[in-house]
């Protein structure tokens, strides 16, 4: 993923930072982000096919709402130290494949 916006790429700077952070230290930068790009966000366009006003910046604005919705979950492997959650998915590739990020696959090797 290489952003193109300005605004994309400042929230991708903030929560590529986030197993370096703490949930208050993102929650903190992630409304900053906002207060920055509210207005950013909030802009429409109307539609050249069909005359209907929609938001011009959708995708960029369905990441800031996952992010701010799932927030309270993305700490769960540091609230919970004790159940030893490991704060990557790396461990979900079945045993005996390896990840292949050309082509976001998995392939098995012996």
């Amino acid at each position: 993923m290489r952003p193109k916006l300005e605004a994309s790429k400042d929230l991708k700077r903030i929560v590529s930072r986030l197993t370096h952070t703490t949930e208050n230290n993102l929650t903190k930068k992630i409304d900053e982000w906002y207060d920055i790009y509210k207005d950013f966000l909030d802009e429409k366009s109307i539609s050249s096919t069909t005359g209907e006003l929609h938001y011009t910046h959708p995708r960029i604005r369905a990441a800031y709402r996952s992010l701010r919705t799932n927030l309270p979950y993305l700490f769960t492997y540091k609230n919970y130290k004790n159940l030893h959650i490991q704060n990557t998915t790396n461990a979900l590739v079945p045993q005996g494949y390896k990840k292949r990020w050309s082509l976001l696959s998995y392939e098995k090797y012996d």
